[in-house]
Parts: structure tokens; C-alpha cells; sequence
């Protein structure tokens, strides 16, 4: 448990969303939900590890946007503009590249217009060879996208405007 514990604070302190640490004594696979682990496995056989972070990383990267008459990113308000008292800034958790889908094939998480709910996941931004879901902080509906796809992003640097 205290292993488990120190594992916990780690990625808190780090701003990691999901973690798998595997030695002689077993494999631990942890994925955060703000606060709490949202699920802890254990295995005691040792396994080679494979996470999120494989080599198909460059390939998240997709060519084409959706510009279906929704708000594009030339479009959409500056990160910095005043939002409506009913509109709030989804701000990224930490310094990494977004992702609007899993993968170049798959559709968006979300995109403008979509109604999210609080803790649904929302991008994904690769830190440190690790994907990790961003999960909405509200209810609401995505208002404009801020951030192009496969685009470095900073700590707090706005992703989305939702309104709630």
C-alpha cells in the first residue's frame, strides 16, 4: 500500500493522468480522475509493459479538419478575449501536444456544439510519451476549440470555451 501511496503522489505532483510501473514484484496500472484513482490493477506475472505512448504517436496527427458550418479555429474567439458570464475557459493541465481523437481515424472527442458533461473525456494531450485523457471540468456545451490539432500546448493554456 505505501508503494501504491507513493505512486498516488507522484502523479499528482507530476500532473500525470495514467501511469503503469511494472518490476520483479509485479505491474501496477493507475489512471487519475482529478484527485482519486478512477482504477488500480495489479498483476504479479511480469509482462513487457505497452502503453498509449507507442510508436504511432506521430500518426495522431490528422490532415483534415471539420468545417461542417461549425466555428473553425480562424473563427473562433482569441484565447484571451472576455468570455459571456455563461461561457468558461477548459484550460490544459499540463505542458504536451493535443489531440482532438484517439487516433487519425477516429472522430473527435468533441467538437463545437457537442454537449460534455463533467468528467467526459474531452482531448488527449501526449507529456512525456504518456496520452492522457482530459476530462471536462463542467457541463456544458463546446462553445469553440482553441487549439489545433497535434499543436504543443503550455500549462493553462486555454483548450476549449464551454458553455455552462
Amino acid at each position: 500500500m505505501k508503494r501504491l501511496e507513493g505512486v498516488f503522489k507522484l502523479m499528482n505532483s507530476f500532473g500525470v493522468g495514467e501511469l503503469e510501473v511494472e518490476d520483479k514484484a509485479g505491474r501496477v496500472h493507475v489512471r487519475m480522475h482529478g484527485s482519486s484513482p478512477a482504477f488500480v490493477s495489479t498483476t504479479s506475472a511480469f509482462t513487457p509493459m505497452h502503453t498509449a505512448a507507442s510508436s504511432s504517436v506521430p500518426n495522431l496527427v490528422s490532415s483534415s479538419r471539420e468545417t461542417s458550418g461549425l466555428t473553425t479555429l480562424k473563427d473562433a474567439p482569441a484565447a484571451d478575449a472576455p468570455l459571456a458570464s455563461n461561457q468558461k475557459k477548459m484550460l490544459s493541465p499540463f505542458v504536451g501536444t493535443f489531440y482532438r481523437s484517439s487516433n487519425p481515424n477516429a472522430a473527435p472527442y468533441v467538437k463545437e456544439g457537442s454537449a460534455v458533461r463533467k468528467g467526459q473525456t474531452i482531448c488527449i494531450i501526449e507529456a512525456m510519451k504518456l496520452m492522457n485523457e482530459i476530462e471536462s471540468d463542467f457541463d456544458g456545451k463546446i462553445v469553440s476549440t482553441l487549439v489545433e490539432n497535434g499543436q504543443p500546448v503550455e500549462f493553462g493554456e486555454p483548450l476549449f470555451i464551454i458553455e455552462v
